[in-house]
């Protein structure tokens, strides 16, 4: 069937809205072919796109779709698992509220059990309250940190991570066959306003709506991480945070802990309620300069030393600290990791609670920086590939076989761990812990820039950098293809003027050293490529799971900061001329 003949099968469907009607009938050749030409990909991390219609979109027949198949893999799994239930979350996107509650009816028509929340929650709070209710699965609608013209929808295991690719197939194997038509909903009154607010409520016979009573749960639980009692109960009034959760999920958790806490947090009023339009900044990610430029102003006209910000679904986190000179500097993802690794690892030590078998998880685009902190604790390293359900699934293997302790677990880009509550990202605890760690160091005289800078002297100073190239419309995956088949196919002796000592092709899962010998990966397939150099530098590109992008990794060690940043510097401009 052609993208015309899809278009037209979907102009004609009874179940359009006028509305929805009039937005196809406008459309121009080139976005009919753009937005109908094939099914929006469902992947291991669920489903992202653009919101409009089409099968390439984020709609409620896209995401109807998608729960169906769900729900036809949840029946396989027998009537125990049906009613165990589906959690549902989702943050503060346009149709984020809407999408949950339509999925929320599309499996009670299958009488799975929904625990529906009341209002946003965060990534977070959904993983804990999978694993607290014992759900079968669980539903975060969000982009997580996309534009704002984004929505997704990312489905959990009973684990409370992403659900693995096994699973994934198999639901994807249901939604392939079905159309985007005739899915029933259950007849039943769920809208924003009649939940919101709501607790244990039942609905019906299989929605229930939780609230209150699971955030107490969740917050009484990471409380336990809290490593500093003293140093917070000594200095934790005399800690000015400025928090951002950048219209998101983020504000009622972070808040709530930190108040719990005793630290006081002022939050960035023009970026404290939910706002479709993400209006005071252009995206919301943590990661960008941007995203904190109003924590920023905010905390050098109150005397702030720190400023916290979190992404819509609050699974990332995102810090801006004062250096020795008082300017507020924004550290990286890697940087962020760092810190908190080497103070979870600290305290405990110190505490006498470090396991003999304790072990960190990182990905492979994630510093080396955290192998040398945790060696000189005496903690393993393992590296996983890029995507945190890898670090969910160590999780779940260590403590089958008690093999490994683990201790925290975290991704350049902004994604950290600590605790297993949750199988995801957890800005809360990150932004919990991060207070804390200021307030230790505050407690010895000293700060969290100092300790950074006596990290980097005692380990060397490690820099990476990531640059993404987007690739938008329907070849823009074609390119991307391409562009990773020749990154393959051919052979690079050096990278700069540095040699390149082993080659990783992660699809294809060998490693050929430089003296042409190969081996196993011993990592599952993916499609990345990473160049190891002489001295322990590395180079490494992929295509994003969740965004229209290519991504260029380089890590790099040296004597200073300018020198180490000079060498990266060169490793993106080199990598940037050979893909083109």
């Amino acid at each position: 069937m052609s993208y015309l003949d899809t278009y037209q099968n979907f102009l004609e469907s009874p179940e359009l809205t006028e509305e929805e009607k009039a937005r196809l009938l406008e459309l121009t050749e080139e976005e009919k072919k753009e937005m109908f030409a094939i099914p929006l990909a469902f992947g291991t991390a669920g489903m992202r796109g653009v919101l409009d219609q089409g099968t390439n979109r984020m709609n409620r027949f896209t995401v109807r779709r998608a729960t169906e198949g769900l729900a036809n893999y949840i029946e396989t799994l027998g009537e125990q698992a049906k009613q165990q239930g589906i959690v549902i979350s989702y943050d503060t996107r346009r149709m984020s509220t809407e999408f949950a509650i339509l999925a929320a009816k599309v499996l009670d028509a299958h009488n799975i059990k929904v625990f529906l929340f009341e209002n946003v929650r965060p990534v977070p709070v959904c993983s804990f309250a999978i694993r607290h209710l014992n759900a079968i699965a669980g539903i975060m609608i969000t982009a997580s940190h996309n534009p704002k013209i984004y929505n997704g929808y990312k489905v959990y295991g009973e684990d409370g991570a992403q659900m693995s690719p096994e699973a994934t197939a198999k639901v994807v194997e249901f939604i392939d066959k079905l159309d985007y038509f005739g899915i029933a909903e259950a007849d039943v009154k769920l809208d924003k306003e009649s939940i919101v607010g709501k607790d244990n409520l039942k609905v019906d016979a299989n929605v229930t709506i939780i609230g209150k009573s699971l955030d107490n749960a969740y917050f009484k639980e990471i409380q336990k991480l809290c490593l500093s009692a003293d140093a917070v109960k000594k200095v934790g009034k005399n800690i000015k945070i400025v928090y951002t959760p950048i219209h998101g999920s983020g504000y009622m958790p972070v808040t709530t802990i930190l108040d719990i806490m005793n630290i006081p947090v002022t939050v960035v009023p023009e970026q404290a309620k939910p706002d479709t339009e993400f209006s005071t900044v252009k995206v919301p990610n943590p990661e960008e300069s941007d995203a904190l430029k109003m924590a920023i102003e905010l905390a050098d006209k109150i005397g702030s030393d720190i400023c916290i910000g979190t992404d819509p679904d609050c699974d990332r986190m995102g810090v801006a600290i004062r250096n020795r000179e008082g300017k507020f500097v924004l550290l990286n993802g890697n940087q962020i990791g760092a810190l908190l690794c080497d103070y979870i690892l600290l305290r405990h030590k110190q505490n006498g609670t470090l396991p003999a078998n304790a072990a960190i998880v990182k990905t492979i685009v994630t510093t080396n920086l955290a192998n040398e902190i945790a060696a000189s604790y005496g903690v393993k390293t393992f590296d996983v590939l890029t995507g945190f359900k890898f670090i969910g699934e160590k999780i779940k293997e260590w403590e089958k076989t008690g093999e490994y302790t683990f201790m925290f677990g975290y991704e350049e880009s902004y994604g950290y761990l600590s605790g297993t509550h949750a199988r995801d990202k957890d800005a809360v605890v990150a932004s919990m812990l991060f207070a804390e760690m200021a307030c230790f160091y505050e407690a010895k005289g000293s700060s969290v820039f100092d300790r950074l800078m006596e990290i980097f002297d005692t380990f060397g100073y490690y820099i990476e950098k990531s640059v993404s190239i987007f690739y938008e419309g329907l070849d823009g995956m074609e390119k991307m293809s391409a562009i990773m088949d020749k990154a393959r196919s051919t052979a690079l002796d050096k990278i700069d003027e540095k040699k390149v000592v082993s080659t990783s092709d992660l699809l294809n899962q060998i490693v050929i050293n430089a003296d042409g010998s190969k081996e196993d990966t011993h990592l599952p397939k993916t499609n990345a490529i990473k160049w190891k150099l002489d001295g322990g530098d590395w180079v490494c590109v992929r295509p994003s799971g969740t965004e229209p992008k290519l991504k260029i990794y380089v890590a790099t060690k040296a004597g200073s900061s300018d020198k180490a940043n000079a060498i990266a510097e060169k490793y993106v401009a080199y990598m940037k001329a050979f893909l083109s």
